[in-house]
């Protein structure tokens, strides 16, 4: 059996191409009946994401072929640009590919957690179409069990290695809880959608965005509870602001060092936080000057990112040893179910020489033969036809002069060393 891991991703083909290639879920569910029905294909799981494309399956040989032209069919694209852009690993190859993707290590962002649960709806696909079979369970239950712990013994998700994460954090290291904080997005670009997906996770007490275009602030701000307002309404706005992300396209400040003063005041000077991520800045560099204003730019928060990334390097390493440990054992078992079947078929046709025999005693006993003869017979012609394969093979080891191949052949048959 062959496991066979052929994809597509971020790395290898363009997004026109990765588009054209993606399975959405009614796709999904007739590619999974198809593979059910092609006899070629005994296991199959397909993993489809904006950044990837990868279908995992198990076969009778390596003909990665046979796979490539159904995929391009059932897609309707030329096999010929589809192999031009794809990744093939076979066996070993292809099970540490699946762990590497499954602990975030080929992800467009190092150590990203969204890919597992991607992986376990894949795989739970599969279960429902009746495509996993026992070794590919034994796989992919293997792959969450080294994802688990390649999170919890290594540091590669701790640490923020985007911008926007990046930002939240700094909220969150500075405030402890966010829950009683009022937070104020200045923008509703894709930046400050990142900031408010991560935001949204802490729950704080209230977001508020504002934006020069409020129909495009208000889609925003229903999706994370939160009101809108404009630009003009800044200054009131401020007081009540905890928190300031602000991320626009403005070419000069939105907000300067006087209307933050004003709204210090107002709020009895507790402390705010202001992180400006945008590039022209969006508040004046002079705010850090005033007493209980805190301004951290898109320089500061890139530089822990930066930390943050080598942060999740060394830990990558760390996660590789894992997988390719955890990986090690799969072959292991993999290799043991050959040699239960090696074991069944030797007992099988000991069995089958026995049944022969046995029969053909029992007759001559019936017919009347001296059953002491019998059985002489039986035993003679048992121990000839059981020792028959062995002593061949160690006439040949002996004649070839394989030394090596005597001992193996000595130490399987229980023959005392001298």
């Amino acid at each position: 059996m062959t496991i066979i891991a052929l994809g597509i991703n971020h790395k290898t083909a363009s997004v026109e191409l990765r588009e054209k290639v993606a399975f959405s879920p009614e796709q999904l569910s007739r590619a999974l009946e198809q593979l059910n029905q092609l006899t070629e294909f005994h296991e199959s799981v397909i993993v489809s994401t904006c950044n990837r494309t990868e279908i995992y399956c198990s076969l009778d040989n390596a003909n990665s072929q046979a796979l490539l032209g159904w995929l391009a069919n059932f897609h309707d694209i030329s096999q010929q640009e589809l192999a031009d852009n794809v990744y093939i690993h076979q066996n070993q190859d292809a099970v540490n590919h699946l762990m590497r993707v499954a602990c975030g290590l080929d992800s467009l962002v190092l150590g990203e957690p969204q890919i597992l649960g991607q992986i376990k709806q894949a795989y739970n696909s599969s279960k429902h179409h009746h495509v996993i079979q026992p070794m590919f369970e034994r796989l992919f239950q293997k792959t969450f069990s080294v994802a688990k712990q390649v999170r919890t013994e290594t540091e590669i998700g701790a640490s923020a290695v985007s911008v926007a994460y990046a930002a939240v954090n700094l909220a969150k290291h500075i405030y402890g809880k966010l829950d009683k904080t009022k937070v104020l997005l200045i923008g509703a670009g894709e930046t400050i959608e990142l900031v408010a997906k991560h935001l949204s996770q802490h729950h704080p007490q209230h977001i508020t965005v504002a934006n020069r275009t409020i129909e495009r602030a208000k889609n925003l701000a229903e999706e994370i509870g939160g009101d809108v307002i404009s630009l003009a309404q800044l200054p009131d706005e401020l007081q009540h602001a905890d928190i300031v992300i602000s991320s626009t396209a403005s070419t000069l400040p939105i907000i300067g060092k006087g209307v933050v003063e004003q709204a210090l005041k107002q709020r009895k000077y507790r402390p705010m936080l202001f992180v400006d991520i945008a590039v022209p800045r969006d508040i004046e560099s002079q705010v850090n000057e005033l007493d209980a204003a805190y301004l951290y730019t898109v320089d500061d928060l890139q530089a822990i990112v930066n930390e943050n990334i080598a942060s999740r390097e060394q830990a990558a390493t760390q996660a590789q040893a894992i997988i390719d440990d955890k990986t090690r054992e799969f072959a292991d078992w993999q290799r043991s179910l050959k040699s239960v079947d090696v074991i069944r078929q030797y007992r099988t046709s000991a069995q089958e020489i026995k049944l022969e025999l046995v029969e053909k005693a029992v007759n001559q006993l019936q017919s009347g033969k001296d059953s002491e003869k019998v059985l002489l017979e039986l035993a003679n012609k048992l121990t000839n036809r059981l020792t028959h394969a062995p002593t061949h093979a160690i006439q040949k080891a002996a004649k070839e002069g394989d030394t090596e191949r005597l001992m193996v052949l000595k130490q399987a048959l229980g023959i005392e060393q001298e």
